[in-house]
């Protein structure tokens, strides 16, 4: 497979809480013509007793030629579970996870916290490593809050003093949004963004800055996908939270654009 763009199907969560929504969810994607998928928020495979195991979620994603590329997963579980997770992504057929964020107790905390997780996450990384599993963490824009002197981010910690066990799954909008130039950004990374999160942002009349589909907001994609091959992006995943028409639309023209700009 060749192909370089995923879905982020927390986009389509609304569309995955039963087994019969997520295959006929999974159905709509692939008409679309999405070969990849990164799992999370996916209804029907949560709880203690999921409608869809991991093991029915590869088959149902083979049955419409989809692989999944990546999960979003909870960082307590990949932490106090990590056995069960290295099985649960080895029945995907998947070799990547992140999370969308610290837990409270590192996230409070400040730079001491950020400190506390490179340290404190090590181990768990090298034991999803040696299973043939690469972990990311998933930025917001809190994550560029500036501290001390000279004036570092909270990302910067992790950048600096992560190792390249921990990886970036970058989120191109909240980047933005937060005031970084992303291309700046890539050129740090190189080697370390396995995969993106992709989203515009579009200026409205009532909302002022809003998410849109890519190719549709004032993002210089352009410059930004130069960026992400220099820096030896894998993936570009397209999620976009919250969505202002219907969403399997947003995700087809974000779909569209980026196979224009030259993904495939």
């Amino acid at each position: 497979m060749s192909t370089q763009i995923a879905l982020q199907m927390y986009t389509l969560r609304d569309f995955t809480k039963t087994r019969q929504d997520f295959i006929d969810t999974l159905e709509r994607v692939h008409h679309i013509g999405y070969e990849a998928v990164q799992l999370s928020a996916v209804g029907a495979m949560d709880g203690e007793k999921p409608q869809v195991s991991a093991t029915e979620a590869r088959r149902l994603l083979d049955e419409q030629g989809i692989r999944c590329v990546a999960t979003h997963r909870d960082w307590r579980f990949l932490a106090q579970n990590t056995s069960f997770e290295i099985d649960f992504h080895h029945a995907l057929g998947c070799d990547f996870t992140a999370i969308g964020g610290l837990p409270a107790e590192y996230g409070q905390a400040g730079a001491e916290g950020y400190r506390r997780f490179v340290q404190e996450s090590a181990p768990v990384l090298a034991r999803l490593k040696e299973a043939g599993i690469r972990f990311g963490y998933h930025n917001h824009a809190h994550e560029f809050e500036r501290f001390g002197l000279p004036r570092q981010t909270l990302l910067d910690i992790f950048i600096e003093e992560g190792g390249s066990d921990l990886t970036l799954e970058v989120d191109v909008f909240w980047a933005v949004h937060a005031g970084i130039n992303p291309e700046r950004l890539f050129e740090r990374l190189k080697g370390r963004v396995i995969l993106i999160h992709a989203k515009d942002k579009e200026v409205t009349p009532k909302d002022g800055p809003v998410m849109c589909p890519v190719g549709e907001g004032n993002i210089d994609w352009q410059g930004v996908l130069g960026a992400c091959k220099r820096a030896g992006v894998s993936w570009y995943a397209v999620e976009q939270d919250t969505c202002r028409r219907d969403p399997f639309d947003c995700v087809r023209s974000s779909y569209t654009f980026l196979r224009s700009q030259g993904l495939t």
